[in-house]
């Protein structure tokens, strides 16, 4: 799968250094991914990513410390980087607009 924006998890983990490993390895997996649709990511992640509508993924990484908003785009093999954040500040946005 082809990630866009990965700077934007660089510059999360810049402010905080205990992301930086959890982020790193959701990236090496979605990198190395050729997922189809939904059940290959659950199949990947299980219960660490969950689903909303329009494309959008939620995934708890950290122990659940932090949460990444993306959107894959099956067919085009893409995902793209919406939110990146601490769990308390994900409780702040919708996920399913941002």
């Amino acid at each position: 799968m082809r990630i866009v924006a990965r700077g934007t998890l660089a510059k999360f983990w810049a402010s905080h250094a205990d992301a930086k490993g959890p982020l790193e390895a959701w990236f090496h997996v979605c990198r190395k991914a050729d997922w189809s649709g939904p059940q290959d990511v659950k199949n990947a992640f299980g219960t660490r990513v969950h689903f909303l509508p329009r494309n959008r993924a939620i995934f708890d990484l950290g122990g659940n410390k932090f949460r990444l908003v993306v959107v894959i785009l099956f067919r085009r093999k893409a995902i793209y980087i919406r939110f990146v954040g601490t769990h308390a500040r994900y409780d702040r946005i919708d996920a399913g607009t941002i």
